[in-house]
């Protein structure tokens, strides 16, 4: 299927039998509407978003793969090795739509964003988005202009950072055993 009408559209792909739309971030509303409305999709099944914080600079391994696919359980350096594509901006922001006919149809709508980007709430298209925003906004701070009640979702009200962003310091508390003094 050609996703081109859709408003914001930059680059549709195929890959592994999956379709990703990627589309102007100011303009996700809007697709999202013209997505539910014309083409059909009336689930957002859900909204995932991903830091690429450091993708594609010096440290950063690359794929592993072999003539029989890849082993993720055993990391190593042989194979048929290349580099991670460099990423537009920081955050990707992906909603994963479902048309429920026969036979159903899935795409991803997948937008970029850098730090302190804000995106349009799609509350509006799936009153089901307001959980996936909130959770969103706790774990990697990205906001929704027009949300309603942008606060945290899972974690306290005055935790300080979002966890689940790659610069989100990792430390705890130190263990201390019996026999130590």
């Amino acid at each position: 299927m050609n996703y081109t009408a859709l408003p914001g559209f930059v680059e549709q792909k195929e890959s592994f039998g999956e379709t990703t739309i990627t589309i102007d971030a100011a303009h996700i509303r809007t697709a999202c509407a013209y997505a539910r409305e014309e083409l059909g999709f009336e689930m957002l099944v859900d909204l995932v978003a991903t830091d690429y914080l450091g993708w594609g600079s010096k440290g950063v391994s690359g794929y592993i793969a072999t003539a029989s696919g890849r082993d993720i359980n055993f990391p190593s350096t042989q194979g048929l090795q290349t580099l991670p594509a460099v990423k537009p901006k920081r955050f990707s922001v992906s909603y994963h739509l479902l048309a429920l006919r026969q036979p159903p149809v899935r795409v991803r709508l997948q937008c970029w964003l850098d730090d302190g980007d804000e995106l349009p709430s799609v509350i509006s298209v799936w009153p089901t988005a307001d959980w996936h925003e909130r959770e969103t906004y706790d774990m990697l701070g990205i906001t929704f202009d027009g949300h309603p009640h942008m606060r945290r979702l899972l974690m306290e009200d005055d935790w300080d950072g979002h966890p689940l962003r790659k610069d989100y310091p990792i430390g705890g508390e130190p263990v201390r055993f019996s026999d130590a003094e």
